[in-house]
């Protein structure tokens, strides 16, 4: 099957795929926060999602998901990095992997076709979810600070 093929591709190209999304993010004009970030903290985390995409595709239930998203939200949020940019690193991340995906040359077929268009399918629906679950903790994290700004009492003269 053509689709496990791909994901055992990605797989075993993960660093490779990996160094160049970090290039991407450390020079890219909507992540300049990320600059700040080391290579080793985002290398980890993206080839963590690189190395086991069949894992993470196979999954059917999301609190793995959910649990790893929202960490990464947090931890972003506590960062200091912008949520716009967390989001567009994430967008940048997957258009990486699905570049790669069009690129790979396996398609001969048009059962290969569907089989790639299937696997585009899975690769967003992970990424939107993925996302989701980045913003949830990432307010989660930011919820205390805002509250606490919005209550606390104005100086008076």
């Amino acid at each position: 099957m053509l689709s496990a093929r791909l994901v055992r591709m990605i797989e075993d190209h993960a660093d490779e795929l990996t160094r160049g999304l970090v290039r991407n993010l450390h020079s890219h004009p909507q992540t300049p926060s990320y600059r700040h970030l080391s290579h080793e903290n985002l290398h980890g985390r993206i080839y963590e999602v690189y190395r086991n995409l069949g894992h993470w595709l196979g999954r059917k239930n999301d609190e793995a998901l959910r649990a790893a998203y929202s960490e990464l939200g947090e931890k972003r949020a506590a960062e200091g990095i912008p949520l716009c940019e967390v989001v567009y690193a994430m967008i940048l991340t997957k258009y990486h992997l699905r570049d790669y995906i069009g690129s790979a040359g396996l398609v001969d077929s048009a059962v290969e076709i569907y089989q790639e268009q299937e696997l585009h399918r899975l690769v967003g629906h992970f990424f939107d979810m993925a996302i989701f679950y980045t913003v949830q903790g990432y307010e989660r994290a930011a919820a205390p600070e805002r509250a606490g700004g919005a209550s606390a009492p104005a100086p008076r003269s």
